[in-house]
């Protein structure tokens, strides 16, 4: 077992009065991909919205290779080698696919992604480089999120419902190019609603209920009665 790059130790989380983690725990290990699951308001999305700095949060609570990052800002952790692939695409609508892909390479790092090696991952996109970001299909705006991220040089991408409301044709698509994406030591964090892909790409597994960790383990090995049991806390 390798020393963890993240590791998080009774993370709260509100919005307001309203507490939406209640002392998750979790750890990521270099190279690999955890995933997250969970019901919908479990509480996956905030805890990825507190790993990337836009919940704030004790510095402790949240630690990179063994350094508190809790506090810091959303700009502070991207600095740091952290890039987030958000629910919804959150795309600049006024700016074409080639723009949006170099303001993910803003922050300044060095690393094997450029525009080109975006391309190589995602043809359709340089096809479409000029197009305005948003006239794409869902999917092909889901590759746009990605490669944004990617643009960014980062040690660790959080990707957030990836495959949420796209055709099984376009979710095999980019769950093809995943390994493409992590192959080169990138280290990776999924929430995902289908279980079954979430667990055939993972090395590892968490569960959320109600803002709590309600399983762990290794995702070749939980069963899905523990995985029901720990969705609907009965």
């Amino acid at each position: 077992m390798r020393d963890p790059i993240l590791t998080i130790d009774g993370l709260d989380a509100h919005y307001g009065d309203f507490q939406a983690l209640y002392g998750v725990s979790l750890t990521v290990e270099p190279g690999e991909v955890v995933a997250v699951i969970g019901a919908n308001g479990a509480g996956k999305t905030t805890l990825l919205r507190s790993i990337c700095g836009l919940l704030r949060n004790t510095p402790s609570a949240i630690r990179w290779h063994d350094k508190p990052i809790g506090a810091l800002r959303a700009d502070q952790i991207a600095q740091h080698g952290i890039a987030l692939v958000p629910e919804g695409r959150l795309l600049f609508p006024s700016l074409s696919v080639e723009e949006n892909l170099i303001i993910g390479g803003q922050s300044g790092r060095t690393g094997p992604w450029t525009l080109e090696r975006v391309y190589t991952l995602f043809p359709v996109l340089k096809e479409r480089r000029n197009q305005a970001s948003t006239s794409l299909s869902g999917g092909q705006q889901q590759m746009v999120a990605i490669g944004r991220a990617l643009m960014s040089n980062p040690d660790l991408v959080l990707m957030d419902e990836i495959s949420l409301g796209l055709a099984p044709v376009i979710i095999r698509q980019i769950y093809e190019a995943l390994p493409g994406i992590v192959g080169e030591g990138l280290t990776a964090v999924i929430v995902e609603q289908d279980i079954s892909k979430a667990l055939s790409v993972s090395s590892r597994v968490y569960c959320l209920q109600e803002g709590r960790v309600s399983l762990q383990g290794h995702s070749n090995t939980v069963s899905r009665e523990d995985i029901s049991r720990a969705y609907f806390g009965v």
